[in-house]
């Protein structure tokens, strides 16, 4: 288990974001290289770390990215320019950190930052060029359709990608090579699932799936339905398209566990509400398990503690954590800001790659599912799928309590 401890190194470079970005667009024509920075003493590591052999003291590395560059003008640019941008800029910073941290093991790195303007027409650029196929490991591009335009290029050449940000199944790729780091809903589906058989009396609960059925709640709806007709089998399992029709059929005295599919807010809104009053008429009082994405849509938190709602998440981060006070203060030193979500997404991304390349060398694929991370936003547990490539699987469970979100698995 490879875990982040003080594993982290100052960044050399630019200090602030919009200088980054104009020393981006200076250099946007062409691969931008960032040679390895000399590291300071650090201390050592809970577990040490292996020194990569002397027949490989070197790794590249690509990151492919939309800074869009292009429609970046030092001169006018506006705030609204920057934000464009600041997804790319926040990941690279991060992935940067991490990779300068791995590099303390002794191996050196040749990180080539790529704008791809999230256009395919710069994609299509990259591979005629053959500027990929000297990577030892591709991170990019971010976006679903980037992913798949280089999806036949990559696989004819045997190149190893990172998907770093999409939550797309990875069969709509179909690329034996792809690292896919973001969970699909089906995943979320069954860590929902297995969380509800292991923790419910089949006998005493009923499982509810509240699914409007648009293709985007099938989505989700989908899986569940297909889990609890398998591994739920003993759990009393009903369907229904609103919770208004579920309240004519209660069943006296049991206990009520509710998995709505919808990440609409306009249907949500009113479910949660419906819920709410009927828990307060005593007619109910279901726990709740809901989509992925209602951790961004801002519901509010009384009525989803009422309802013990149970998130499934593929991160969060502990600002309690030494390791993450760590970054953030290494973060705000480098760039004088604060990192966002896509800065420790992108230092976890950096970090557990750059050091397998360090201990397994070219061959570091071999051991993806073997080496387990623990990291600041998320953990990564692999599993290797011949069509599909390599999924990560790790997920937790996060449940309104004391009006925040915690970590109950």
């Amino acid at each position: 288990m490879t875990s982040v401890q003080n594993h982290l190194q100052p960044l050399s470079g630019n200090k602030y974001w919009l200088t980054l970005l104009v020393s981006l667009f200076l250099y946007s024509c062409a691969p931008k290289v960032t040679s390895p920075v000399k590291k300071e003493p650090e201390k050592v590591p809970e577990k040490p770390v292996e020194k990569p052999e002397a027949k490989f003291r070197e790794a590249e590395i690509a990151l492919l990215a939309p800074f869009r560059l292009n429609e970046f003008n030092q001169k006018t640019a506006t705030k609204a320019d920057v934000e464009r941008s600041a997804m790319a800029v926040d990941f690279y910073q991060g992935f940067k950190m991490g990779i300068d941290s791995a590099a303390a093991t002794g191996l050196n790195f040749k990180l080539k930052v790529y704008d791809t303007r999230d256009n395919n027409t710069q994609l299509d650029k990259l591979l005629k060029e053959g500027s990929l196929n000297t990577a030892d490991l591709i991170v990019g591009p971010v976006f679903p359709d980037g992913l798949k335009y280089i999806r036949d290029y990559a696989v004819a050449h045997k190149l190893t990608i990172v998907n770093p940000l999409s939550a797309s199944h990875p069969s709509e790729f179909n690329n034996p090579n792809l690292i896919s780091i973001v969970n699909n809903i089906d995943l979320h589906a069954r860590k929902a699932g297995d969380f509800i058989v292991g923790h419910y009396d089949p006998a005493q609960t009923v499982v509810v799936l509240i699914n409007p059925k648009s293709p985007e709640d099938e989505v989700m709806g989908a899986p569940v339905r297909d889990y609890f007709k398998s591994k739920g089998a003993k759990f009393v399992f009903q369907e229904y398209g609103s919770v208004f029709t579920m309240e004519t059929k209660l069943i006296k005295g049991k206990k009520y566990v509710i998995i709505v599919s919808s990440s609409d807010r306009k249907f949500v809104v009113p479910t949660l509400d419906k819920l709410v009053k009927m828990k307060s008429a005593g007619i109910l009082n279901p726990d709740v398990f809901g989509h992925p994405d209602w951790i961004r849509q801002n519901y509010s938190t009384d009525k989803l503690q009422a309802l013990h709602t149970t998130i499934s998440s593929s991160y969060k981060v502990d600002y309690s954590d030494a390791s993450v006070s760590t970054f953030i203060k290494r973060y705000r030193s480098a760039f004088h800001f604060e990192p966002g979500e896509y800065a420790f997404k992108g230092f976890d991304i950096g970090y557990y790659f750059g050091t397998l390349l360090a201990r397994h060398g070219r061959e570091f694929t071999a051991y993806l599912t073997k080496d387990n991370y623990k990291g600041l936003h998320n953990h990564f547990s692999f599993v290797k799928d011949e069509q599909t490539g390599y999924v990560n699987t790790s997920l937790m469970l996060l449940r309104y309590e004391k009006f925040a979100l915690k970590k109950i698995e």
